[in-house]
Parts: structure tokens; sequence; C-alpha cells
């Protein structure tokens, strides 16, 4: 049983490292190879640094309250006698903390969507999925290559 809540508790952390990428990061709308492939306006630039203005504060608390569950969590699995109960009430925290954390982040990608018109936004979603595209093609390349085994 100890080691299924361990297991469980690892997952959980292993998890924790995983975010949604739903843009580059940073304040991507102020590269130039973006603005130049977007044609963004400084009007939209402007807009989109507003936006990111007023959702900075609570993105920072939010992100700052999953790394303290984060640290919590890991120091409850740390202990040498493991209290389910403690470790399981942190990743139900942990769990709701990052719940909150994706709702703001998607708040702020559809007020940036907004500002961004459908070519430009297909343009975005194209530049993003590449990499995806990419690795996912990587990784079946190695899948391929790897010796079949028999049964």
């Amino acid at each position: 049983m100890t080691r299924r809540v361990l297991f469980a508790a690892l997952l959980i952390v292993a998890a924790s490292f995983a975010s949604p990428q739903n843009l580059p990061p940073g304040k991507w709308w102020q590269r130039p190879e973006i603005v130049r492939e977007l044609q963004l306006s400084n009007e939209q630039q402007d807009k989109l640094d507003d936006i990111f203005r007023t959702a900075a504060n609570g993105l920072i608390d939010a992100k700052g309250e999953v790394e303290k569950l984060q640290i919590a969590l890991r120091g409850e699995l740390d202990k040498p006698q493991i209290q389910r109960a403690a470790v399981l009430r942190i990743a139900k925290q942990l769990n709701e903390a990052r719940g909150r954390l994706f709702e703001q982040e998607i708040a702020m990608l559809v007020d940036m969507r907004a500002v961004l018109n459908d070519q430009q936004w297909a343009k975005m979603r194209n530049a993003l999925d590449r990499p995806r595209d990419a690795m996912r093609e990587r990784l079946q390349q190695r899948q391929q290559q790897r010796p079949k085994m028999r049964p």
C-alpha cells in the first residue's frame, strides 16, 4: 500500500514539471521574428502588453502557490514515515492550485487570441505546432529503430 502511495505521489511530482505551453514563453509579441511573421501592428502589440501586465501578478502568485505545494509534497515524501493522509491532502491542494493556474493562463490566452485576427492566429498555431510535430516525428523514428523483442 505504501508503495502505491509513493508511486502515485512520484507521478504527481513528475507531472508538476509539465505545464501547458499554449504560447511561446515571455513577451513573444515583441520578438522581431514573430512581429514580422504575424505582421503585428503597434496597436496589437500595445494591447498584448496590457493583457500581459494585467495577468502577470495573478500568474506569478498562482505559479508561486504551485511551487510551494510541490515543495511541501516533496517534503512529505522525504519523511521516513510517509503519512498517507498528509500526502493526499497536499496532492489535492496542488491539483487545485494547478487548476487555478491553468484557468488564469487560459484566460490570458483567450484575451490575447481576441487581439489577433484569424490569419495571425493560424500562423501562430502553425508555428507552435512545428516543434511538437518535429518531436513527435523524432520519437516515432526512435521507436522504429529499436529492435523488436520477441514474446
